[in-house]
Parts: structure tokens; sequence; C-alpha cells
């Protein structure tokens, strides 16, 4: 009997040897697809994809390139094309959907295209069947552009401006304006077009707790009915420190402040508020700035956790400010904490600067912040060349992020005078991991 173990133990033992190399060859490389067509010319698949493995080569792709069928099976086949791996797409760009939401209106540039048109759903089904993946990039914060307003009077500026930020200026001016009062959206209006170049439209109020439950609501309709592989969060801060001074804000701070006052004192403030409702923020400019900061924290978390009990494997990422000190107190975004406290799986520091020391620098000190999660490198592809792009790819590597993700797709397809006179952006990115492919820049 014991020979006959000795036998078959010593038989085990020569199998899992011979097996063993099998098992440390590495898979093989995947391979771009056949030759396709994009624009006038012929993009020539290679065999063999020189990058480093597992890396992330993710694209943002704008709202406006999701008006179309064609222009998204377009986008998806272009992305391929050139060797990335994740699209980024903005389903919600202000306060409106390119998708089929149950709970904001439909995007007023698809007003044109069939109902039947739903943009995300075309790209999960055109990019999954040739293995990109896609996150849904929803706009937090920001829900309307300034020089023309949305057409739908479903819109949240119309049914609820209660819901919009407020600026330090006009703070008691507007306290005393009734919010559904016509006059109170006009003056929010009128203050952000005189203030164009520091404002980039209409946000809503981060303190404001149905503003909370409705972004909620938004990310659970996507993570529930979409087979999406992330969502993402952009806009997820303040525009400024100038910001909110809105009558839900003003409110909320006082009552958590007061909770912490003597009796003398909070009577004192009490009949201060009456005559200024700004009489807690200036009295308590430190605790009134960490209040700023936990309203947006609060949210990333509740979503967090609300996305990862629907739909455990999505990655939940979002892009920040590169600078995490500047971030935290001027935007009061702290992704730093946000990071450290696992609720991000994925950030994405817009290092947009074209000097790569400087990206270095920022990509750097992200990359050692990142508490065990994952660092893709957002690289301005906007405002460089594409050989200066390139430089902060193999700078991204070398300080071990996880990947990157270029701003954006639709830059990248236009042809631009001063970083893209041929409209071929991607094409020679695609150098930056296929440096040996022949007829790249043919186009």
């Amino acid at each position: 009997m014991r020979r006959a173990v000795s036998i078959i133990a010593a038989y085990l033992i020569l199998l899992l040897t011979a097996l063993l190399p099998a098992q440390k060859t590495a898979a093989p490389s995947p391979t771009l697809p056949p030759p396709q067509r994009v624009g006038t010319g012929v993009v020539k698949a290679a065999t063999r994809q020189e990058i480093p493995p597992n890396e992330v080569r993710a694209l943002w792709v704008v709202r406006h390139t999701m008006t179309s069928p064609q222009s998204v099976k377009d986008m998806v086949t272009r992305a391929k094309a050139n060797g990335f791996t994740d699209l980024i797409v903005q389903v919600r760009g202000r306060g409106d959907a390119y998708y089929n939401s149950r709970i904001e209106p439909r995007a007023d540039e698809l007003f044109g295209q069939s109902a039947e048109f739903d943009p995300l759903a075309l790209t999960l089904d055109e990019a999954h069947r040739i293995g990109i993946r896609v996150h849904a990039w929803i706009n937090i914060y920001v829900v309307a552009n300034i020089e023309e307003l949305p057409q739908s009077k479903e819109h949240l500026i119309y049914q609820h401006p209660d819901w919009l930020m407020v600026p330090r200026e006009i703070a008691k001016e507007m306290f005393a304006v009734d919010t559904k009062s016509p006059d109170y959206l006009k003056r929010l209006v009128e203050f952000t077009r005189n203030n164009r170049t520091e404002l980039e439209g209409l946000y809503t109020s981060p303190a404001h707790p149905s503003v909370k439950e409705n972004l909620i609501k938004i990310w659970l309709d996507v993570a529930e009915r979409y087979e999406v592989d992330g969502l993402h969060f952009d806009y997820v801060r303040y525009p400024n420190t100038n910001f909110d001074y809105s009558r839900s804000a003003l409110e909320n701070f006082r009552n958590e402040v007061e909770r912490t006052l003597s009796e003398e004192k909070r009577i004192e403030l009490a009949g201060q508020f009456a005559l200024d409702p700004l009489v807690y923020a200036a009295n308590f400019p430190d605790q009134f700035a960490d209040f700023q900061r936990r309203q947006v924290t609060d949210l990333v978390e509740r979503v967090y956790k609300g996305v990862k009990a629907v739909k455990p494997h999505a990655i939940i990422s979002a892009a920040v400010f590169a600078n995490d000190a500047d971030a935290a107190r001027s935007k009061f975004q702290d992704w730093r904490q946000w990071m450290r406290l696992g609720w991000l799986d994925v950030a994405c520091p817009m290092a947009y600067t074209p000097d790569t020391e400087a990206f270095r620098r920022q990509i750097s000190n992200a990359v050692k912040l990142a508490s065990g999660k994952q660092i893709w490198a957002g690289i301005g592809g906007y405002k460089q060349s594409a050989d200066s792009s390139i430089e902060k790819i193999k700078a991204s590597r070398e300080l071990g992020a996880q990947g990157f993700a270029l701003f954006s797709y639709d830059s990248s397809v236009k042809a631009s005078p001063d970083f893209n006179p041929r409209a071929n952006y991607l094409e020679q990115l695609r150098e930056a991991w296929l440096p040996t492919m022949p007829g790249l820049l043919s186009q």
C-alpha cells in the first residue's frame, strides 16, 4: 500500500513539474482589429501591442459626440483602431441626460434624433462587442450653461431654483427673495453672466439635502439599468470659495454651529442672523470651510456605497484637480481623503499642463496619495502637441500610474492649426504603445 502511495505521489510531482512552465507563460498580448477606415484614410492594424500589461488607456468623450448613432459608432471604431481600452462617456452634461433617464430631461442636443436613440446603450453595445470598457461620466454640480439656458421646463433650474448655489456677493439680497419667484433664477443668471470668466455656469448646492438625494438617484438609475463597467464623477466640487451662500447652506450651517454654542452666544448670533444671514459663516470661517468639504465628501461616500451595493464590480472614478491641497482648500474637493477612506477606486488627476516636469510632479504626488487605489493620469491633449502628450504617457508609466485618460476624444478628431492640423491626434498617440507600427501617420 505504501509503495502504491509513493508511486502515485511521484507521478503527481512529475505532472506538476511539467505544468508549471506553462502556467508561468504570459498570455498573448491583445491585437488590434483588422484594418478599419477612419476619416478619409486607413489605419493599418498591428499584430502586437507593445504596452505595459493591464495599462488603462482611456478617452474622455464629451457629450457633443454622443448626439447621433453614427458619431457614436465612429468614436468607438476609432478608439479601438488606435488601441484605447476604456471610454469615459459624458451622459449627464448639464442636468440633462444622454441616455434614457427616469429622472432628468433628454438633452437638448438630442432633440433632432429618434426617441429610440439611446447614446449610452449604443456605446455599450458597440464597445463591449469589441472589448472596450465603458464608464458613464456624470457631471455633478454644474447644471446649466449660462449663454443658452436649457429648453425643457422640466429642467431642475426651473423646477427647483432653490437647489442652486448662491455667491457671497448677492447672498443677503437672495436670502430675502422667494425662491419660487422668477426674479430668483433671473438674478442668479445675471450674476453668472457678468462673471463668466470665472464661472462655467449654474451649480447646485452640495449642502441641499434634495440635491444629494437627486444625485444618488441618478447614479443608481444608471448603475441599475445599464451594464456599465464604471461610473465617473466630474465637477464634484464647488466652483470656488465664493460659493455656496444659499439659504439652505446658511441655515444648515447655522443649525450645526448652534449645537456647539452657549445659550448666551446662540441668542446673540440669532439676533444678528435676522439682519445678516452670513453671520455664522463670517464668525466661523474655518468651520464653514470644513462644512463645505463635508458636503461633497458625504455625497461621494453615499454614491460609492450605493453603487457598490447594486453593482459591486463597477469602477468608481473621479476627475479631480491635480493639486490635492488646492483642490481641498479652494474647491472643497478633498479627493485625498476619498482615496484614503476607500470611497474611490480610481482618481484621474487633471494634470493638463503642457510642461512635462510639472506633469511629473503632479502625477508623482498623486501616486503617493493613492492609498492603494489606482491613478489614471489625466492628459490635456487639447492644449499640447501629440508628441508632448506622448511624453506625458511615458512619464505616467515611469511614475507608477496604472493608466492615463486623454482629454478629449472630441478635440483629437477635429483639425486645429496649433496641435492637430491633420485631425490625426489619436493615430499619432498610438506610437506611444506601438512605436514600430508602419504607416501610422499616412492619413
